[in-house]
């Protein structure tokens, strides 16, 4: 094990610096600390900063005059306007795009979201932040955590303490990790810990410990803090003297070599431990196992994928967790950029994520979803004759969610709901479902079956050039054998999330040119199928 502790504080030019004890029994020099601290450059935000009050009432009133909360509502109403792809019911920033989503987590009754942010007048990453009573609806509050000693504000976790809310995230560049603390109600004033990074980064060349310092998260266990940083796990009694233990997870066969452990969130998850990360080369995973108190070690049991394919383009980035108070965890997403198109990250909808009987991952979406819905349409319970394609004239809109119901054996060759589908079908995103059309999967002692496979095929969603497609989505879910498939999807502008059963979650983005690519259609290939139900909302905007 070696120690991270500050064993020194040098003062130069009126700032610290920070002492970093090797395993050489060397100590690291404000001279050799990353740039940036200590006589590195003075990278002070250029937007405003403000210190608010310790009271509600009292920053509520603040808030009402704060430049950036009118600056805000102005800037929402031209985006809107401007940008056709911008999503209407799901998270997006104010102003600019956001990036990862940071430090979700439930405090004072409410639930606040950080993420990366970008503002008009310095466009490096600062964490911005937004509350909400029922992850559905976000009202924006200013800038959380601003850049200095780091140059930029990198992506990481939330610890909720009785008193405080302690956030952990990476200092970029060659800063190290930071710590932020902040105790009042809406989490408007946040203090940096020491000033200074509590784990700086590691000095190129140098003989440092066997770990990266990168995104972050944070957890407490009988009195001691705990942190995750690129799979590995550190401890401390303070905050600010971190001590390495070893690497994190141990019988990780569900990680491949190329995956890297970033923004990661652990937390319990019914009789277990989850561990969600993300992966640079195929986007968000998870790990599921027993955590192991005594070596500080999770036990991997199970694992996979939010991402069936590389992480880019137009697919799911990095996640965000908190615990949901019971046994289950709260998780959003954004989404990867737009290879050839400027624009950026949009969040995807918040996600509640429990363990079923069989101690398998479930997955359903979560909030005030149901107060978005207006206009309702419905289909009257049909038969889809084989190899017809049926539309449905009374169901359309670029901003909606469907639920639908349908029947199918594994004798049909394939179920699929055709979304963003234009009249003559230039353009269409295609659901799919192939029941057990997957891998064989054992359930218990001498029995056995094969999952299915949900799909989202993005091949004919745009005509634009620019635009690259997502190689197609095929996810497993394992379906019992009378179980009917039952989806709910939801469509926003350039978003396309498909719940299915609670098993399964798909996701990505996609970009149709056309204005009358709206359409909604069903087809049964091979033999036919039978749609029990299906009904669909337009959705209001959450702003």
């Amino acid at each position: 094990m070696h120690h991270i502790t500050r064993r020194s504080m040098l003062k130069r030019a009126g700032m610290a610096a920070a002492a970093m004890a090797l395993p050489t029994g060397k100590t690291l020099s404000a001279q050799g600390m990353p740039e940036g601290i200590g006589m590195g450059p003075d990278y002070t935000s250029k937007i405003p900063k403000f210190t608010f009050a310790t009271t509600l009432k009292e920053q509520e009133e603040q808030l009402k005059t704060n430049i950036f909360i009118k600056r805000f509502v102005e800037s929402r109403k031209k985006l809107a306007k401007s940008d056709r792809y911008r999503t209407v019911y799901h998270f997006t920033s104010p102003e600019s795009f956001n990036g990862d989503p940071n430090g979700l987590c439930f405090w004072n009754g409410q639930w606040h979201l950080f993420y990366q942010a970008w503002p008009v007048g310095d466009h490096r990453q600062h964490w911005g932040h937004a509350v909400s009573d029922d992850l559905t609806y976000w009202r924006d509050l200013p800038y959380a955590i601003y850049p200095h000693p780091e140059k930029a504000c990198f992506s990481g976790g939330s610890l909720v303490e009785d008193d405080r809310v302690i956030v952990c995230y990476h200092g970029w560049e060659g800063v190290g990790n930071m710590i932020a603390i902040s105790s009042d109600p809406l989490l408007l004033n946040w203090d940096k810990l020491t000033g200074l990074p509590v784990v700086p980064s590691r000095k190129p060349g140098g003989s440092y410990p066997g770990y990266g310092v990168f995104d972050p998260c944070i957890w407490k266990k009988d009195g001691t803090y705990y942190m995750l940083s690129t799979g590995s796990v550190l401890r401390s009694n303070d905050l600010e003297n971190w001590e390495y233990l070893h690497k994190f997870v141990e019988n990780d066969r569900f990680k491949l070599p190329s995956d890297d452990y970033s923004c990661p969130s652990f937390y319990p998850i019914g009789d277990k431990h989850i561990m969600v990360y993300f992966s640079h080369k195929r986007g968000p995973k998870y790990v599921i196992g027993d955590y192991d108190t005594k070596q500080d070690k999770l036990i991997a049991t199970d694992g996979g994928d939010f991402n069936f394919g590389a992480a880019g383009p137009n697919g799911l980035h990095a996640p965000s967790a908190t615990t949901d108070g019971k046994d289950g965890i709260i998780l959003m997403f954004c989404t990867n950029n737009v290879e050839k198109r400027n624009g950026g990250q949009y969040m995807m909808m918040p996600r509640h994520l429990t363990l079923d009987a069989e101690g398998k991952l479930s997955q359903e979406p979560t909030g005030d979803i149901e107060s978005l819905r207006y206009d309702h349409q419905s289909v009257a319970p049909m038969e889809l004759p084989g190899n017809k394609e049926i539309v449905l004239e009374n169901i359309k809109g670029n901003a909606m969610e469907i639920i639908a119901e349908i029947e199918c054996t594994k004798e049909s060759s394939m179920v699929e709901m055709n979304v963003f589908r234009s009249p003559d079908k230039e353009e269409f995103t295609r659901i799919a479902f192939y029941r057990e059309r997957g891998v064989e999967v054992k359930l218990g002692e001498n029995k056995y079956s094969k999952n299915s496979r949900l799909v989202i095929d993005s091949s004919y969603s745009t005509l634009l050039p620019e635009i690259l497609a997502r190689a197609p989505e095929a996810a497993p879910i394992l379906l019992e054998e009378d179980e009917p498939l039952k989806l709910r999807v939801f469509l926003d502008k350039s978003s396309i999330e498909v719940f299915a059963n609670g098993k399964q979650c798909l996701a990505m983005r996609v970009y149709p040119s056309r204005d009358d690519s709206v359409g909604v259609s069903l087809r049964s290939q091979g033999k036919g199928a039978t749609l029990n139900k299906l009904d669909a909302w337009q959705m209001k905007p959450i702003f």
